[in-house]
């Protein structure tokens, strides 16, 4: 029997595209998020398309502590966090509850209940948690620090987290989609080369539990632009419009 898998921010156009990749492959799906009712079409898609199970559970990332495992009909053994928040790039550092709002979506709020879903796993003996960061938080840049800041936090999250269950049999697996092509970013001119479906990242996500990867670039030119951009002094970087 295929692993269930509980998506987290399962209404966005990643969440979705998730939702169908796995469901494709046999898995049993668990969609979780705000208005999760607004999931019944999708849901009843995947039943009707796929032959899967698929359960809609009420979520919201703010909320951390009301233990979203013990509402689930069965325990998950794919945990898949996608939730995340753009900073409006107009406010800068100036509106402080904004600021709070970005940090706790992107950060706070995925961290607290992946550590209770961690302590879970470990508890059962194993299981997978996967993470969607941004290469944003590879290096603050003047028009989205705020959520590269909190991206950043994230990461180094996954990264510790990873470390913490490596020998649990737990898995944490982050993901670095870079630009994606979603309504998030809609009006924006992205680089086609650059720039990611959101079913790219459900199949690269789909490899990564697959093949047992930590750290995940969907597109691999990523990789090497990051690593030439940690690479500038902050010096030259700060007057850089990157």
């Amino acid at each position: 029997m295929k692993r269930p898998v509980l998506i987290l921010g399962a209404r966005s156009a990643i969440g979705i595209a998730i939702a169908r990749r796995f469901a494709e492959l046999g898995h049993p799906i668990q969609l979780a998020a705000r208005f999760a009712h607004s999931l019944g079409a999708e849901a009843e898609y995947l039943r009707n398309r796929y032959g899967v199970a698929v359960n809609c559970v009420e979520f919201d990332v703010l909320e951390y502590g009301d233990g979203i495992l013990s509402r689930l009909p069965t325990m998950p053994q794919i945990v898949i966090c996608v939730v995340g928040r753009l900073h409006p790039p107009d406010l800068g550092g100036s509106n402080a509850a904004a600021v709070a709002l970005t940090v706790r979506t992107n950060f706070e709020g995925p961290a607290c209940v992946l550590s209770d879903i961690a302590r879970l796993f470990v508890g059962a003996g194993g299981g997978i948690i996967v993470g969607i960061s941004s290469v944003a938080g590879e290096r603050g840049r003047s028009s989205n620090y705020i959520y590269g800041a909190a991206k950043a936090g994230f990461t180094a999250f996954l990264s510790g987290l990873r470390a913490s269950v490596a020998r649990s049999g737990v898995r944490v697996v982050t993901v670095l989609p870079g630009y994606v092509r979603t309504p998030m970013t809609a009006g924006a001119s992205l680089p086609a080369l650059l720039t990611a479906e959101p079913m790219e990242v459900a199949d690269a996500i789909h490899r990564a539990v697959i093949h047992k990867k930590d750290v995940v670039y969907v597109r691999p030119i990523w990789r090497i632009i990051m690593m030439m951009v940690r690479l500038i002094p902050e010096s030259i970087f700060k007057w850089s419009k990157f």
